[in-house]
């Protein structure tokens, strides 16, 4: 039986590309696409897939925040990280969220194959350009938890969207809550991470890695 793949990633070029790779090695089938977390999200309870490839940067909803919703359901689903960075802190949390691997994108081509593969089978897998053990030492030596630790779930969802330029009403729309909910989430957020306007949020999701730097 092959093995059965959700591929998550903002960017419709790399999915076409990475779905094509996929699909020639003969045991692993790409079931579902999706451009955002949430959709991610849906089109692993909607498929049931044995590995989901989630990328870390995707609108609505990161990649890690989604491998730790499905790591949560206990549903089985094997989540293999991909991103265009390999920075240990990101690796870190990716782990910390369940997943079972991590793959930058700038990886070859057969590694991403052999990862899901590999993860399928229940193992572990980080790419070759990182180093497990400088991730085990991370994890150790941590003395301060990143200020994205002090934050709900929900909290960091918001976070990222308003820091994408989504209005309160869309917001609200997306995540089904009301604007005057995400209006208390957002000074929730001003007042656990000692920011004083937007703009100070914005540049405080792109150090974090929750979206690109403007």
């Amino acid at each position: 039986m092959k093995i059965r793949v959700v591929l998550a990633d903002d960017h419709a070029m790399v999915r076409t590309g990475l779905r094509s790779l996929l699909e020639a090695t003969g045991d692993i089938s790409v079931v579902a696409e999706a451009e955002t977390g949430t959709g991610a999200l849906e089109a692993i309870a909607r498929e049931k897939p044995d590995v989901a490839v989630l990328d870390v940067s995707m609108p609505e909803l990161g990649g890690i925040e989604a491998a730790e919703i499905v790591h949560e359901s206990d549903a089985g689903v094997r989540v293999l990280m991909l991103s265009g960075s390999a920075d240990i802190e990101s690796v870190h949390r990716a782990l910390r969220a369940g997943a079972a691997g991590y793959v930058p994108k700038f990886a070859a081509g057969t590694e991403l194959v052999e990862a899901i593969r590999r993860v399928h089978a229940g193992r572990r897998y980080l790419a070759a350009s990182i180093s497990e053990a400088m991730a085990d030492r991370y994890a150790a030596q941590l003395r301060e938890k990143s200020p994205l630790e002090s934050l709900s779930r929900r909290e960091r969802q918001v976070l990222q969207m308003l820091a994408e330029g989504r209005s309160v009403p869309d917001i609200a729309a997306i995540i089904a809550i009301s604007p005057r909910t995400v209006e208390t989430y957002r000074s929730r957020l001003y007042d656990k991470l000692g920011l004083a306007d937007m703009r100070e949020l914005i540049l405080f999701a792109a150090k974090e890695g929750l979206v690109s730097a403007r």
